[in-house]
């Protein structure tokens, strides 16, 4: 019996042939062993929360997975400082746990609804030059592979295959164990501020090599940018967060609904959009606020929308910033979501946004009931002109053929896939677009 899915942003849908919900790691093999045997193609669904069709499991004749039953902490390695999770444990379980612990993430997106794997199997990364995405963090994982053989990779077992199954794109594999690099428990200390955009946006860089963690909000049709600053503090300092009810407040209401409202009346009145920005951006006071790691890094996302994102070096932010006001300027869109500008460190992951280089990450958004196609694919032609990477969870219209020159170790992952998953019995047409046959 076929199940309608749809995922998160309404970008994604599918009626798989069956869903399976296997019970433990036992199960799941026999469950790939016997659709690979059928040559019936396998997806894991999560959170649902890739704007792309990455996860998405192949319409009509394909088996959507469903690991929920697999979460939880397994184990903590204190020499190591290391904690290791089942694969589909969502992200706000997995700090909580390690809280528990006394360890942390070293960080985080600004949402955790995501599982492990989904996350890490896509880039998802939060903001801080010094600080890499989230698969960066993979010391170790488990693979169930096409023909159900189940494999250990991390520094003692196939070691040369972790750069690349820890943001694997779901192509070589069921990813089921994944144990993470922890920090000790910190604290975040979070400065909110409203400044100039032409200041802001041209100090980004310089602001970022000095801050833990920065990112930058900017609402187009408007001249100032709302600057979030997080700065590390040692665990034992006093919390200064607001109170339950201060936080809902804040969250729910302020964030979500203010700027649910403020989304459709821009939709409703497009020409009121520039005064609607102009009013979201001055509500945003100067702020300020202390509390554990994960609860600064990631919020509520309760208003959909769709989202692209691009990795440009991070000595080009400014001009990527300049370059997605010109387009909006140029074309006369009325925009009412905010462009999201953060930052991460580089690292060796063959197929990392980050992969070899400091970045920067520009993410457009349109509301739910809003076209986006034009507005993206004018801001995707500017930033693939910088040297932009797409984040493979957003949406993006490039092709296997266009990325190969942004990814110098993809003809190594396809022959890895060649010898892991010769029938593709992980692919989807996603994966063939941006991966090839």
């Amino acid at each position: 019996m076929t199940r309608n899915w749809t995922n998160w942003g309404r970008t994604q849908r599918s009626a798989p042939s069956r869903v399976e919900r296997p019970a433990d790691v036992g199960e799941l093999q026999r469950v790939v062993a016997a659709a690979a045997a059928a040559r019936t193609p396998v997806k894991v669904v999560g959170s649902g929360h890739s704007f792309s069709g990455v996860a998405t499991p192949v319409d009509r004749i394909g088996v959507q997975l469903d690991l929920g039953a697999l979460s939880g902490l397994i184990s903590v390695d204190r020499d190591r400082r290391t904690a290791t999770f089942p694969a589909a444990t969502p992200l706000h379980r997995v700090s909580a746990a390690l809280a528990a612990e006394g360890l942390a993430l070293d960080n985080l997106g600004d949402i955790d609804v995501q599982t492990l794997a989904g996350a890490t199997a896509t880039g998802t990364h939060g903001t801080g030059l010094g600080h890499p995405g989230l698969a960066a963090m993979v010391a170790a994982l488990t693979l169930v592979t096409a023909d159900g053989e189940r494999i250990r990779v991390g520094e003692d077992d196939h070691p040369e295959l972790l750069p690349l199954l820890a943001l694997g794109l779901g192509a070589f594999g069921v990813v089921d164990t994944i144990t993470l690099r922890c920090v000790p428990r910190f604290l975040l200390r979070a400065t909110e501020t409203v400044e100039p955009f032409a200041g802001a946006v041209g100090s980004a860089l310089a602001r970022a090599e000095t801050a833990d963690h920065l990112e930058f909000l900017w609402f187009p049709h408007t001249d100032d940018v709302i600057v979030k600053t997080l700065e590390r503090r040692p665990a034992d300092e006093p919390v200064d967060a607001p109170a339950p009810l201060a936080r809902w407040s804040n969250d729910i209401v302020m964030q979500n609904g203010a700027l649910a409202l403020a989304c459709g009346l821009a939709t409703l009145r497009p020409a009121w959009t520039a005064r609607i920005n102009t009013t979201a951006t001055a509500l945003h006071s100067t702020r300020e606020s202390t509390d554990r790691s994960d609860r600064v890094f990631a919020s509520p996302r309760l208003v959909r929308f769709r989202e692209m994102e691009y990795a440009v070096p991070a000595e080009r932010v400014t001009e990527a910033v300049e370059a997605v006001r010109r387009v909006i300027e140029e074309n006369d869109w009325r925009i009412s979501f905010p462009v999201e500008v953060r930052f991460a460190a580089a690292d060796g992951l063959w197929l990392s946004t980050a992969s070899g280089r400091r970045t920067a990450y520009i993410a457009v958004h349109r509301h739910l009931r809003d076209e986006h196609e034009d507005y993206f694919a004018a801001v995707e032609e500017r930033l693939v002109a910088l040297g932009g990477r797409p984040h493979w969870g957003k949406l993006h219209g490039r092709s296997a053929a266009q990325l190969r020159a942004s990814y110098p170790r993809l003809p190594d992952a396809l022959a890895v896939r060649d010898r892991l998953d010769p029938e593709r019995v992980f692919g989807n047409p996603e994966l063939t677009r941006i991966l090839g046959d």
